[in-house]
């Protein structure tokens, strides 16, 4: 049996355990880095980005609940190609993002270079910042934190405890239930000649799961070209305030503030969103 067939039946064969690993990291792959970047940068889809009315809200109501931005740092996480960076930097803070796709980071130099803006962007996995006391406010925004598994959500929620000066703010959002209700638990094949998955011709088996007992969901894509297999797996936390508020404690913190997304919307509890402002 080829490596190729070995590995598209061990993909297969059963249901990925709970926040088992991709093959390969996506967002870092030559071709599939250019389409996330394109949909990064598309202003009227929420896509990898959302949609940037929703960004320009946000980046207001962060702002207002900081009291301004002058004279404050600032790290935006999984920053992507720069776009809260340079709407927050307008605003007057100075401003670090950091993301782990290297064509992101290039572009979001480039952009800062071309405006002249002071900027700082890293290529850089942020599970492994190690900042002390450096920031006024963290961002994570677009549900980012519950893709990692528990584990490494404690490690950075630590992380940015430590990060933080005293006082300092952690804004950060996740999937809630009525999340969980509209995700449509599917298998489906497709071929392309060349796409986001791949260049050159390839088949993708799509398969969305729900974990029940952990309240996770599964976007897995089994991915097969003539020379290969890759299968990613792309997993989300689903929270209620209670667990949201049970891993921000156990990180240290405080109690945190709750609203229904990360552009202030007074909390319900009833949006598919939710969002913790958390103090240090």
């Amino acid at each position: 049996m080829s490596e190729v067939n070995h590995n598209f039946l061990r993909y297969i064969k059963e249901k990925p355990k709970l926040y088992e690993k991709s093959s390969s990291a996506f967002w870092d792959d030559e071709n599939i880095s250019k389409y996330m970047l394109e949909a990064h940068l598309n202003q009227e889809e929420d896509g990898a980005t959302r949609k940037m009315e929703f960004v320009r809200k946000s980046v207001d109501w962060i702002c207002g609940y900081c009291g301004g931005g002058t004279g404050k740092t600032l790290l935006d996480l999984g920053c992507g190609p720069g776009i809260y960076a340079e709407l927050l930097a307008e605003k007057g803070f100075c401003v670090t993002g950091i993301d782990f796709s290297a064509r992101s980071i290039q572009y979001a130099k480039q952009r800062a270079a071309e405006k002249q803006m002071n900027i700082r962007y890293q290529y850089q996995n942020y599970l492994e910042i190690d900042y002390q006391e450096k920031f006024d406010v963290i961002i994570l925004i677009y549900c980012d934190f519950g893709v990692l598994a528990p584990e490494d959500r404690a490690v950075l929620l630590k992380k940015c405890r430590k990060a933080l000066k005293d006082g300092g703010v952690l804004f950060l959002d996740g999937w809630t239930d009525k999340f969980l209700s509209t995700f449509e638990e599917k298998d489906s094949v497709g071929y392309e000649e060349s796409g986001f998955w791949s260049e050159k011709p390839y088949a993708v088996i799509q398969r969305n799961s729900v974990y029940h007992d952990s309240q996770n969901t599964l976007e897995q894509y089994v991915v097969v070209t003539e020379e290969d297999c890759e299968c990613y797996n792309i997993w989300n936390q689903v929270y209620s305030m209670e667990t949201l508020e049970a891993e921000i404690r156990n990180a240290g913190f405080a109690a945190p503030e709750f609203y229904d997304d990360a552009a202030g919307k007074a909390f319900t509890g009833r949006d598919e969103t939710i969002c913790a402002v958390i103090r240090k």
